[in-house]
């Protein structure tokens, strides 16, 4: 059964028995485990690479959308509950910031934190208790995203995939709706923080918000890109977090 659960919450890009390290992949908004699917390529070769197979979404298109924020963090900590013991790295892009910093929270009361928390373009939990709900039509809904995202105007074009695309889109909306933020125990892992220099929907200043989750050390990179940075700058993207978070890395965290 456990094999089961972690297999439909996971899908492994890389995860033998020489990765020391293992990176857990947490996707943005509407998005899916297989965005990671290059990361491998540009990490050591003892870093596995795990991608979150959220619900509703391509091989678990059959699966209810989460209710809440909260209640798939709890799910994703169960599902990693067979890796206590290992070394985890949680990353999370947008939405997916949230949700690693959540599960972060839940692994560490289970008593087996992760190493290190990365979180990229997201509202610290202390800023988002003020965001107002954002109510809006199909069409306005696939303008801010194309604005954040122009790679994904040509799939909005097309009526068939469009609708394929869009119930995910708005219960990952929802999830953001509802989520204000986390008033969970500090973390006592380093927390590095990731961002575009030109991201229209976050700004640096307010990604160094994410020092309040941690006892331990936050450090913020800016790479030259919008909201979807970490595509253009993947190689730079994973080669700072790995020397980062490396045991003795040039960074000094471990």
């Amino acid at each position: 059964m456990r094999t089961l659960v972690k297999d439909r919450w996971l899908r492994r890009f890389r995860d033998g028995d020489e990765c020391s390290t293992k990176l857990i992949c947490f996707p943005h908004a509407g998005g899916w485990a297989s965005a990671y699917r290059t990361w491998p390529a540009n990490l050591p070769a003892d870093v596995g690479v795990l991608g979150v197979r959220y619900p509703g979404r391509e091989d678990r298109i059959g699966d209810p959308f989460p209710s809440r924020l909260e209640s798939l963090a709890d799910d994703l900590a169960d599902a990693l509950d067979h890796l206590a013991g290992q070394r985890l790295v949680l990353f999370g892009h947008s939405l997916g910031a949230s949700v690693a910093h959540e599960v972060a929270i839940r692994l560490q009361q289970r008593g087996f934190p992760p190493a290190a928390l990365c979180v990229s373009a997201r509202l610290s939990p202390r800023s988002l208790a003020s965001q107002p709900r954002l109510v809006v039509t199909d069409d306005e809904l696939v303008e801010e995203i194309v604005r954040h995202d122009a790679s994904r105007r040509e799939v909005f074009e097309d009526l068939e995939l469009r609708e394929f695309a869009l119930p995910a889109i708005r219960a990952d909306l929802e999830l953001v709706n509802d989520y204000r933020g986390c008033r969970g125990p500090v973390l006592n892992c380093p927390v590095y923080g990731y961002v575009g220099a030109d991201d229209p929907a976050i700004s640096k200043e307010q990604m160094r918000g994410w020092a309040d989750v941690t006892r331990g050390a936050f450090r913020l990179r800016v790479f030259p890109g919008g909201h979807f940075y970490l595509r253009t700058s993947e190689a730079h993207l994973l080669t700072d977090m790995a020397e980062a978070w490396s045991p003795g890395g040039r960074h000094g965290f471990s």
